[in-house]
């Protein structure tokens, strides 16, 4: 493959530098706002996108505006694209990385905030939350509808359960790791909640995680996976994964 391609000056780039991926399936129409976002908050940093099998010309879009691409034969689903994202960013040397979602949700701005505190030493990976609140960010910010909040709450319980702490957004894509934890991130994900299992590999490993309240905007295409039927899906596929998780790790070891 080739190098990773600076889509501003000034960046450091390979083994000094940060990189920031974006896990991307048929987006040929939102991506280049997240570049153009990427550039402008973040001059300098290298970009990779991961093409999931796009159809559209999400690829050529990419490449068109100075991004690396990493394409997949085939649709091979988040989990595949986060996985393949953090090992091509160990892969390359790089000692920060930070990933966004290719719909615009994540404002590069928050991202940057993250990979400040992770650049900083305070922790070794550091996760967006929608619903966490500080002096900055209030729980006024975001306002879910009765079901949403319901199905919130069962995911926000499970996970102090098994973690042993409160995790109010465990399935945000909003992320800045540094180098201890990208190999941890990059194996490969066995469950259909790979934020979730991410999370309790970190706590397995020892790494220090922290949960920073963001603000995100609403998505620009798509539907929430906390709404109908994608809502007790994704309740079941998060407890399940914390269920079995002991189980995967053990038949893989």
């Amino acid at each position: 493959m080739d190098e990773l391609k600076r889509i501003a000056g000034g960046g450091t780039g390979g083994a000094a530098g940060t990189v920031v991926f974006i896990p991307a399936w048929n987006e040929e129409e939102n991506l280049p706002a997240v570049l153009d976002e990427i550039e402008r908050e973040l001059p300098g940093v290298d970009v990779l996108v991961v093409d999931d099998g796009s159809t559209d010309a999400t690829a050529t879009v990419a490449r068109e505006r100075g991004a690396t691409v990493v394409s997949f034969g085939a649709n091979l689903g988040l989990r595949e694209a986060i996985a393949a994202g953090y090992r091509e960013a160990g892969a390359r040397g790089y000692v920060y990385c930070g990933r966004v979602d290719a719909d615009g949700q994540h404002p590069v701005v928050e991202l940057r905030r993250l990979l400040d505190l992770v650049q900083s030493g305070a922790c070794d990976v550091a996760v967006g939350s929608r619903f966490a609140v500080d002096d900055e960010h209030g729980d006024e910010r975001y306002r879910p509808s009765p079901a949403r909040r319901f199905g919130i709450g069962l995911l926000q319980g499970a996970m102090r359960l098994r973690l042993g702490r409160s995790f109010h957004d465990p399935t945000s894509g909003l992320v800045a790791a540094n180098a201890d934890a990208m190999p941890v991130l990059a194996e490969p994900y066995s469950s259909g909640a790979p934020e979730v299992e991410a999370l309790l590999r970190l706590r397995k490993e020892g790494l220090r995680v922290e949960e920073v309240a963001v603000n995100m905007r609403a998505r620009a295409g798509g539907e929430s996976k906390l709404q109908g039927k994608k809502a007790v899906g994704l309740v079941l596929t998060v407890i399940a994964t914390l269920v079995l998780f002991d189980v995967r790790r053990r038949r893989r070891s």
